[in-house]
């Protein structure tokens, strides 16, 4: 009986934990935010999608140079070129003309360094980052 509720109670706990990940993923967003970030997970590599679900950022490689970039959650001022152990050397602000939800604006920065890297650099503005450094992977 004893292990029979508690079956019933991880399983309660797990819908719930479910419901709480769906909800915070696109609960919090409007139709087109949702749209936004669902398009961005359909063209991050597995690794930078399970990059972005744990740390809402990814790293993107650039095509011309080999640097890396960090990506973080945003519409401006969340690109951040990256040392060899990961930590923030410079920001790198760019993004498109129109007013975009962020998960575009993401996805076309990721196209831009991966495909056009020193047009995007050409662009952008530098500015001294202050993130917090959460996670190094190398």
């Amino acid at each position: 009986m004893f292990g029979r509720l508690k079956r019933r109670c991880i399983d309660a706990a797990r819908r719930v934990l479910g419901a709480w990940r769906r909800f915070r993923e696109f609960g919090f967003y409007s139709d087109s935010e949702a749209r936004g970030l669902a398009l961005l997970k359909e063209w991050l590599t597995p690794e930078q999608l399970v990059q972005y679900r744990q740390y809402r950022h990814f790293d993107v490689t650039g095509c011309h140079t080999g640097k890396r970039y960090r990506i973080r959650y945003g519409v401006s001022m969340n690109v951040c070129e990256l040392d060899t152990l990961g930590r923030p050397l410079v920001g790198r602000c760019f993004v498109p003309k129109d007013n975009l939800v962020a998960g575009d604006v993401m996805l076309a920065q990721k196209i831009a360094l991966e495909t056009n890297e020193r047009g995007a650099l050409q662009v952008a503005k530098t500015f001294s980052p202050r993130w917090r450094t959460i996670h190094t992977e190398v």
